[in-house]
């Protein structure tokens, strides 16, 4: 991940919190309160929380000041307050609860600027920036969740395909060697979290992995072929299965042409056959690849195809140049997904497209430590989920930017379906 220094950082820190309160900014009272769901958080709550956590790990822990909310703890700690009482807490209101956010947000920015600012001020600064990013694109994935109209006022440049590609220019696969191969950050990496830590040696064998994304229509092919009634397709899945009652993607229905759309949000589109399927469980994208001879990278084999089994490793697939609208649908530009073939700009240095950006994508390999793992200041951050989770690589079209790098590891549980998820194949060995 790229290096960025103190009043680069200070405006990051206050984009983050103008960010969060954007994405929220058309939503009433009730809105903001929202079902009781397991999937989503109030999201009054929500917003509460991002700036606690800044707060707690710069301005309190890191600079040495005292709470700025004197029940803040109370009221916000996802450690301690179980996920159903939140509905029930006497919270802020709207108001008061951006106006703690800019507080925070603004102490933090100026923290970050002091001549004597520390080493451990700047980390735990861009710590809870990208907090707050992880948030962002929750928040926006929960108004999918939930219904509500997309986010407007983000800006940003749609990012289109090229007028002489397609899904069909991208089919086939590119081929890769495989060989040994260094998984995960290294120390002189500006930032990595502690499930990418550390670097070690591992051994890929060659393999061939899609071009691009599973796209809508390949998708499509599936469900209309039966395969979410062929019980030989979910060998493991079939509980997850008969719990959903899936007979299709979750936004998914048939429209009065009986031809398929789906849910944007608060409207019903007609199918893209180009843009990637998304917002599917892991369960769904194991039972497409049993259906179509083919399978799940594993999370080392992702991370060779991206980094062209380099060494040093690019940060990105392209290089080390920050993701833009030619490389990569990331920093909600096309508010949605784009065409699996736009960003010729971003492919792989095997040709492999969008492995950042426009949807996550699941992979095989369970969400474990790396052998030398070492534990962030943050230990809930990661070492509470091994061994429960489903790896994801890559990134969204929600997604900020900045917050992705080839090494990063994202992780649910295989059963989401609300995430903006998607996923590509390998050839079957």
């Amino acid at each position: 991940m790229v290096a960025v220094d103190a009043d680069e950082l200070a405006d990051w820190v206050r984009d983050g919190c103008e960010r969060a309160v954007e994405l929220v900014a058309d939503l009433d009272d009730d809105q903001m309160a929202g079902p009781l769901l397991p999937t989503v958080n109030p999201l009054i709550w929500e917003i509460g929380h991002l700036a606690w956590f800044q707060e707690k790990f710069v301005l309190r822990q890191a600079c040495g000041h005292a709470p700025l909310l004197a029940n803040g703890d109370a009221l916000y700690d996802s450690g301690a307050i179980p996920h159903d009482t939140r509905w029930s807490l006497k919270l802020p209101s709207r108001e008061q609860t951006v106006a703690y956010m800019r507080t925070v947000a603004d102490r933090v920015a100026a923290e970050v600027v002091r001549p004597e600012a520390t080493d451990v001020v700047h980390h735990f600064a861009r710590y809870t920036v990208h907090h707050y990013d992880t948030h962002a694109e929750a928040l926006t994935y929960t108004r999918q969740t939930l219904g509500f109209p997309p986010p407007r006022p983000l800006g940003g440049s749609d990012v289109e395909a090229p007028a002489d590609a397609h899904a069909g220019a991208l089919a086939g696969d590119a081929k890769l060697g495989g060989g040994r191969f260094v998984l995960g950050a290294v120390m002189a990496d500006a930032f990595a979290y502690d499930n990418e830590k550390w670097a070690h040696p591992v051994e890929v064998g060659p393999f061939a992995m899609a071009r691009t994304a599973v796209t809508q229509a390949e998708f499509a092919a599936f469900v209309d072929a039966g395969g979410y009634s062929d019980v030989r397709l979910w060998p493991d899945g079939g509980a997850w299965l008969r719990t959903f009652a899936a007979e299709r993607p979750a936004y998914w229905r048939r429209g009065p042409d009986r031809g398929w759309q789906r849910r944007h949000f608060d409207a019903w589109v007609d199918l893209e056959q180009n843009l990637p399927v998304s917002h599917l469980s892991w369960w769904e994208a194991a039972a497409y690849c049993r259906w179509a001879g083919r399978r799940l990278p594993t999370e080392a084999e992702w991370e060779y195809a991206a980094t062209g089994g380099n060494w040093p490793k690019p940060v990105y697939p392209w290089g080390d140049s920050e993701p833009d609208a030619t490389r990569a649908a990331t920093d909600w530009r096309s508010i949605g997904p784009v065409d699996v073939a736009a960003c010729p700009a971003g492919d792989s240095p095997d040709g492999c497209r969008q492995m950042i950006g426009n949807v996550w994508e699941w992979t095989a390999s369970d969400f474990l430590g790396y052998p030398n793992f070492e534990r962030d200041a943050y230990f809930e951050n990661s070492e509470q989920f091994f061994g429960a989770r489903k790896v994801l690589r890559g990134g969204a079209w929600a997604t900020r930017g900045r917050y992705l790098r080839n090494t990063m590891r994202n992780y649910f549980t295989p059963d989401r379906r609300d995430v903006l998820a998607g996923f590509r194949t390998c050839a079957a060995d």
